[in-house]
């Protein structure tokens, strides 16, 4: 795999929308079935509990749009989130378009997540103020593995999403240490899990401006220092969540990543 840096920009690909929930055709079924015998049958986990009587499903728009490095583990992501959809109670939309960060479109969604996406995606001024908007206003952002790789040239996309992507110092297996078992994102987890992943390093720390959930432990991979992987923070009266976890298709498939993904959504949506 070529890392982020090594390899040239790619133009973002429009892939329209697909829309996954709970309330779904028989078509959805069929292909859910398909995509469990390609990927072996794996689950997405325990369903968590869906919304309460008379309270709304979470409304997710997924965005796996990407104009640098383009993850092989889009398409695994994909599904994972439409299964957790299913099993939870949520509905999400995955798009590539970027149409859909507007005003008018982001006013049907509780949370936008941005999943994979890479590079300086062409949003225009309306957009990034809509995007802000939206999460200032009360709504939910939540941002996976490359999520910090995107915008860095939109110095408030890094304030929103807490940190921007300078390295990966290590691709191998590595201890993450869960800082708060309290948090819902990481209940069950215990107080530390093993996993192989790409490690991130960011440009800056981002300990001082956000709640640590997980963190590397850097003895694990042959380093020293403090490296976090998850965190919460409220970006005016919005939540954020990001995790730095998500490179390979097996993370995606990992039931310990998946209830993380899944709480992160019922969290970020209020719910």
């Amino acid at each position: 795999m070529m890392c982020h840096k090594c390899q040239g920009a790619r133009g973002a690909k429009v892939l329209g929308y697909v829309r996954w929930g709970a309330h779904n055709s028989t078509m959805r079924v069929a292909l859910l079935l398909a995509v469990g015998v390609l990927t072996g049958g794996c689950g997405a986990g325990p369903a968590q509990p869906g919304p309460t009587p008379g309270q709304s499903p979470i409304r997710v728009l997924m965005v796996t749009t990407t104009a640098g490095f383009r993850h092989d583990s889009i398409p695994a992501a994909r599904d994972t989130v439409a299964s957790l959809a299913d099993q939870n109670g949520f509905t999400v939309t995955a798009t590539e378009d970027l149409s859909a960060i507007s005003s008018a479109t982001l006013a049907g969604y509780d949370v936008v997540f941005f999943a994979l996406t890479s590079g300086e995606l062409p949003l225009d001024g309306n957009q990034k103020a809509a995007l802000l908007a939206f999460v200032s206003g009360g709504k939910g952002f939540i941002g996976a593995h490359s999520a910090t790789d995107t915008l860095h040239d939109w110095p408030e996309y890094g304030r929103l999403v807490g940190a921007s992507f300078k390295e990966h110092p290590w691709t191998r297996s590595g201890t993450v240490v869960v800082e708060d078992p309290a948090h819902v994102t990481v209940a069950g987890l215990g107080d530390r899990f093993d996993i192989v992943e790409e490690f991130y390093a960011f440009t800056d720390n981002p300990r001082p401006r956000v709640h640590v959930l997980l963190r590397l432990d850097a003895a694990s991979v042959g380093g020293s220092g403090d490296y976090p992987l998850a965190w919460s923070s409220s970006y005016g009266s919005g939540r954020v969540y990001y995790n730095a976890l998500g490179h390979f298709a097996e993370t995606w498939r990992d039931p310990r990543f998946q209830r993380q993904i899944a709480a992160a959504i019922r969290w970020a949506g209020n719910h």
